[in-house]
């Protein structure tokens, strides 16, 4: 009987542990499904940057300027104004141009045509600066609109010489053409008797923009002696 009853206290020990091993947790499965918790914030630079960017632009400090004044006093006509490069105004005849830039060293221009007359100035906080362009307009923009002239003439025997410039102001090429004429008498060799004649003649020009270009003209007088003549003058002019 006792051992009978050892036996069976045997057999349930053994089916007992053999239960536990079987029923033993898998961790390595469990460790998967465990979610980690982010503890630290990434850092953005879009939005650093630009936040830097707008502290910076809304503590920028302003720059001084100052007035400056562009003149062209009695010289008459209207001529656009530059600054450093960049068109900001009209200038006319008795009517200065003035306004506001940032302190330091500028180049203004004044413009008549393709020809501009320059200055550089310095513009200080609190002081008025005046350029007067008048002077060099009118010795360098006499002409604003393509024009022909004589500068001068001289007989040499029977032919007179005759310097014609041509001007284009303008931005375009031109071709231009001039007559010129001249009045003259003399004293003709076989009937010595005193006739008055014209001499005339054309001179062209290619005109690149604002060329002044000077040609030579040749007017032939009649065979004779004891001439004179009068003044050479553009009797017509062409602009193409």
């Amino acid at each position: 009987m006792k051992i009978t009853v050892l036996l069976t206290l045997v057999l349930v020990v053994c089916i007992l542990s053999t239960g536990c091993v079987g029923q033993k947790k898998n961790t390595t499965v469990d460790a998967e499904t465990v979610n980690s918790t982010i503890t630290y914030t990434l850092f953005s630079n879009t939005t650093s940057v630009s936040n830097i960017t707008n502290i910076s632009n809304s503590t920028a400090t302003p720059k001084l300027k100052g007035l400056l004044e562009v003149s062209l006093d009695t010289w008459v006509g209207e001529f656009p104004v530059s600054i450093d490069n960049v068109s900001v105004g009209v200038v006319k005849t008795a009517r200065p141009f003035t306004l506001m830039i940032d302190e330091g060293n500028h180049t203004v221009d004044v413009c008549c045509g393709v020809i501009c007359e320059q200055e550089n100035v310095t513009i200080r906080f609190g002081e008025q600066r005046t350029i007067d362009f008048s002077e060099r307009l009118e010795e360098n923009c006499e002409f604003l609109e393509p024009a022909v002239r004589i500068l001068d003439y001289a007989r040499n025997g029977d032919e007179i010489m005759v310097r014609v410039e041509f001007i284009n102001p303008t931005t375009q090429p031109l071709a231009m053409s001039a007559e010129v004429s001249c009045g003259y008498s003399y004293i003709e060799s076989r009937t010595n008797n005193r006739v008055g004649n014209l001499a005339q003649g054309q001179v062209f020009s290619t005109m690149n923009p604002g060329d002044r270009i000077t040609k030579i003209l040749t007017l032939y007088l009649a065979p004779g002696y004891d001439y004179n003549y009068q003044m050479p003058t553009i009797t017509d002019v062409s602009i193409q």
